[in-house]
């Protein structure tokens, strides 16, 4: 595959991925099957809201695929997606808190955050392995 055709993949696929948050943040859910409140403790919403933000900076590293060809520039690239993630995930918060519906709840932006920062991780290390990958094919 060119690396057109695996950033036009990835473009969808974020665009697929943002559509799906958008309306689990905002859809109305009244006739949805109750769950239960805990797993292991943790507040089943704040699992929800940690899955829905871990994905972005995986997906999003994916528009930039072969664009990072040093270590800090990986780093850079990684930090930049995890902040524009916490950019969408307030977004997502202050919008919900102006409907009716739902409510802004900082443990929600929290747990956003948290997903974003394990994606984040996973992206970073998945990108400093390709860069590595690259180097050691130059040498």
């Amino acid at each position: 595959m060119t690396n057109s055709k695996i950033r036009n993949f990835y473009i969808v696929l974020l665009v697929l991925y943002l559509g799906v948050v958008a309306w689990l943040c905002f859809g109305t859910f009244d006739n949805a099957p109750s769950i239960q409140e805990s797993f292991l403790g943790i507040p089943t919403d704040k699992l929800v809201h940690f899955s829905m933000f871990l994905p972005f900076p995986i997906i999003a590293r994916g528009l930039f695929i072969g664009i990072t060809k040093k270590p800090i520039h990986s780093l850079l690239l990684i930090l930049g997606l995890f902040l524009v993630g916490c950019v969408i995930a307030g977004g997502t918060e202050l919008g919900q808190g102006l409907t009716d519906y739902r409510s802004a709840d900082p443990k929600d932006f929290l747990a956003d955050g948290i997903g974003l920062a394990v994606g984040a991780i996973v992206a970073l290390i998945l990108d400093l392995r390709a860069a590595f990958r690259k180097v050691k094919q130059t040498n």
